[in-house]
C-alpha cells in the first residue's frame, strides 16, 4: 500500500505537468487565436459595407486582400475628432477595449442609456475606398443589451448621415430573441435610414413594433418581436456614440472637409 506521502507527492508532480502542458498550449495557440480574432473582425468590416456575404467560403488570404484592397483604418482622437498618428503595427494591435479599461487611456463619462462607463481616447475607424474615394465609415460601437454588452459596427455613407449597414461581432444575448440582432434580415432593414436630425442630433432608434418606410419614418428600424429591451439598447448605443463628444466631432470634421489631408 502506498504511503500518504507518495500519493501527495505523486498528485503534486501530475498537477505540475498538467500546468505545464496547458500553459505551453495557451502560449503556442495564443498567436493563432490573436489572427483569427483579427480575421473575424475584418470580415465583419467587410460585411457591413457589403464586401463579404456571411455565407461565403473564402480562404483567410482572400479576407485579407480584400480588406488590404478596399478598406483604410485610421485612429481617431475623440476630443478633438481629428486623426491620430500611428504605423501600421499600431493599427493592426490597437485594443480599444483595452484602452478603454485602463483610467491613462480612457476617460469617464456621465450615466448614460447606453450604459457606457469609460470611453477610450483613441478609437479605431475604417474608410472604405471606392475609386480613390471614401466611399463609407465605419464605427465601432458597444453598449448594454438585457443580458450583455453588444460590441459591433455600424457603417455610414460618406454623406456621415445615412447609414449604410449595422453588425454584431460579439454579444450572449438570448438566440430567437435579443440574438436576432444577428439576423439578416433585421439588418437589412438599416441601410438608407438617418443617423442625424436636420440639426446633426443623433436621431437614429430601434421602434417598438413596425416602423415606417425610409422615406417616412428615416430615423426608426422595427423593432425585435421579444427582445424590446435588447432593441431599445441597440439604438441607445447608437445614439451614444454618434453624440459630439464621441464620434460626433469626428464625422462633422469629415463633413467640413477639415480632416488632416482632407477627408481621408
Amino acid at each position: 500500500m502506498r504511503s500518504t506521502k507518495y500519493i501527495l507527492s505523486f498528485a503534486a508532480i501530475l498537477c505540475l505537468i498538467c500546468a505545464v502542458v496547458v500553459s505551453s498550449a495557451r502560449v503556442a495557440l495564443k498567436e493563432r487565436q490573436t489572427i483569427n480574432k483579427q480575421l473575424d473582425q475584418k470580415k465583419k468590416v467587410l460585411g457591413v459595407v457589403g464586401l463579404f456575404d456571411a455565407g461565403e467560403t473564402v480562404s483567410p488570404d482572400e479576407i485579407n486582400q480584400r480588406f488590404a484592397d478596399n478598406m483604410r483604418a485610421k485612429l481617431v482622437d475623440l476630443q478633438t475628432g481629428r486623426y491620430v498618428e500611428a504605423s501600421d503595427d499600431q493599427l493592426a494591435n490597437f485594443d480599444q477595449r483595452k484602452a478603454r479599461q485602463d483610467p491613462a487611456l480612457s476617460t469617464t463619462v456621465d450615466a448614460n442609456s447606453a450604459q457606457v462607463r469609460r470611453v477610450p481616447n483613441h478609437a479605431l475607424v475604417y474608410l472604405k475606398m471606392k475609386s480613390g474615394e471614401i466611399d463609407k465609415l465605419v464605427l465601432p460601437v458597444e453598449g448594454k443589451g438585457l443580458w450583455s454588452t453588444l460590441y459591433g459596427y455600424i457603417a455610414l455613407e460618406s454623406d456621415t448621415n445615412t447609414i449604410a449597414g449595422i453588425t454584431f461581432y460579439e454579444h450572449a444575448e438570448t438566440p430567437g430573441l435579443g440574438g436576432e440582432i444577428d439576423n439578416p434580415a433585421w439588418q437589412a432593414k438599416w441601410p438608407g435610414r438617418k443617423a442625424f436630425n436636420g440639426d446633426w442630433k443623433p436621431a437614429i432608434d430601434v421602434t417598438k413594433g413596425s416602423a415606417g418606410s425610409v422615406e417616412d419614418d428615416p430615423h426608426n428600424v422595427d423593432g425585435l418581436s421579444g427582445a424590446t429591451i435588447t432593441g431599445r439598447g441597440v439604438g441607445y448605443l447608437i445614439q451614444f456614440w454618434l453624440e459630439e463628444d464621441k464620434f460626433g466631432g469626428y464625422l462633422a470634421n469629415f463633413r467640413n472637409g477639415s480632416l488632416d489631408g482632407g477627408q481621408g
